[in-house]
Parts: C-alpha cells; sequence; structure tokens
C-alpha cells in the first residue's frame, strides 16, 4: 500500500450538526480537539440528541468560539441565528433542551436504528466519557477517496480524508499521521445518519435523503465504512501530511 496523503480534515463541534473545515489541528486524546465537545440533550429523556432521531440537527451548523474549548461554541440555526443558548435551542427543536460540554466522567446516552428504512428496534447505548462520539470509545475517524467511491464525503463525518485507498488494511496497526500516532483498533459501522438530507454548508450544495448510501454499505460493505483510531500519541495534522506505517 503506498503512503496516502491527507485531503482534508473536520471537526463536528456539536453532536450530529455540520462542522467546520480544518487546515491543521491538534489531535489529542480524545480526538480533534473540539469534536463532538457539546451535544443537545432531550431534557426530559436525558437522550443526547443525533439525528438518527431529530434529521433536523443535520440543517444546523457548528463552530468553535476560539482556539480552545473553553470558549464555547457558536451554533448556526436553519434561519441564520446564531446562538449557544438553550431557550432558543429549545425553541427551535420544539421541546426543552439543554447544550451541554463534554467532560471527564460524563457520558452520553443513543438510541440507532440500523435498518435504511427505519422500521426496526431502536437500540440504546452508552458513549465515552470526555467526548459526545457515540462508539464506545472517543476516537478520529479515516475514510479514503477509494473507500468514498462516488458518495458525498459528508454523509459520512469522518474527520480525515485521505487520498489513495487501504485503510481497511490499517486495523490493527498502528500509523503515524503528522504529529500524532494513532492507533486503528476498528472498522466504523454505518447507519441511518448516511441517509438524511443536510443543508447547504461551506459553499456546497444541499443533500437530498438517499436511502441507497446505507443500502449499498449494508449489502456490499457488511454495514462498514471507515476505521476509527484511539491516540496514544497526541500531536498535530496538517493538510498534505502522510499517513506512515510505524
Amino acid at each position: 500500500m503506498s503512503e496516502p496523503t491527507v485531503i482534508e480534515m473536520w471537526r463536528y463541534p456539536v453532536k450530529s450538526m455540520l462542522g467546520e473545515r480544518l487546515e491543521s489541528t491538534h489531535v489529542g486524546p480524545n480526538g480533534i480537539v473540539g469534536d463532538r465537545a457539546w451535544s443537545l440533550v432531550d431534557v426530559e429523556s436525558g437522550t443526547n440528541l443525533t439525528a438518527r432521531r431529530q434529521p433536523e440537527l443535520l440543517l444546523a451548523s457548528a463552530r468553535m468560539a476560539g482556539a480552545t474549548v473553553d470558549e464555547g461554541v457558536v451554533i448556526t440555526l436553519p434561519d441564520g441565528t446564531e446562538t449557544a443558548d438553550d431557550a432558543v435551542l429549545s425553541a427551535w427543536i420544539g421541546r426543552p433542551v439543554e447544550l451541554r460540554a463534554a467532560a471527564s466522567g460524563v457520558t452520553g446516552t443513543y438510541e440507532t436504528q440500523r435498518d435504511e428504512n427505519e422500521t426496526g428496534q431502536w437500540f440504546r447505548w452508552e458513549g465515552p466519557s470526555g467526548s459526545f462520539h457515540d462508539s464506545t470509545r472517543t476516537m478520529v475517524s479515516l475514510v479514503s477517496t477509494a473507500t468514498l467511491r462516488g458518495w458525498d464525503r459528508r454523509r459520512f463525518r469522518i474527520n480525515v480524508i485521505l487520498d489513495g485507498d487501504g485503510e481497511d488494511d490499517l486495523v490493527g496497526r498502528t500509523v503515524r499521521l503528522g504529529g500524532a500516532a494513532l492507533d486503528v483498533v476498528k472498522h466504523i459501522d454505518r447507519c441511518v445518519m448516511t441517509t438524511r438530507p443536510q443543508a447547504a454548508h461551506g459553499g456546497e450544495p444541499a443533500l437530498d435523503r438517499d436511502l441507497s448510501v446505507l443500502r449499498t454499505i449494508n449489502a456490499e460493505r457488511e454495514s462498514l465504512l471507515g476505521v476509527g483510531a484511539l491516540v496514544p500519541g497526541p500531536g498535530v495534522v496538517s493538510i498534505g501530511d502522510r499517513q506512515l506505517a510505524t
């Protein structure tokens, strides 16, 4: 396998909202700094909202308010309102929600359906502490352009996009990406999130609902696309960095 190059990087500050494109970023023990660092939580149920249950989340976007997580987050709603206020967010969602920041010892509760037609049972589980990733561990996600085929990469909410191919073969290996060491530990399961419509964002057009995305991944890739990596060696990763085996 050749040495793929980082061609895009993305941070998604608020769980299930559109994110921000990065040129260079610090990757720490909880992944890209600020990634999934906030989540909307349903006050009544205590469940962390995702676009699986609340599709309109993908019609809003989020960006970090400054260089550090402590400076907070700015959410842009579909009508252009910029806010981080619970009352404004609750009015938009239509029921009481709270914008919560991730912290050590704080976990999230998530739900999903596995079939693209959304007729199956809902499953619930607890995510890791320190971020609102809905995996069992907080990770950096990677995918190659070959694996994406002609699909729009926004559907998969991946942190790092590499040119070339071969990331499936990295599971169980350690790689270096820029100044960070990554332990690639798993393939990423895909769900109905990949089928959801998304707002126009960053100069790119809106995405329509597309059930064929998940149907194809389920049939041809055993529901898996992209890989997840833990970060034993934090460091800075930038566009143009090459992925090196260690």
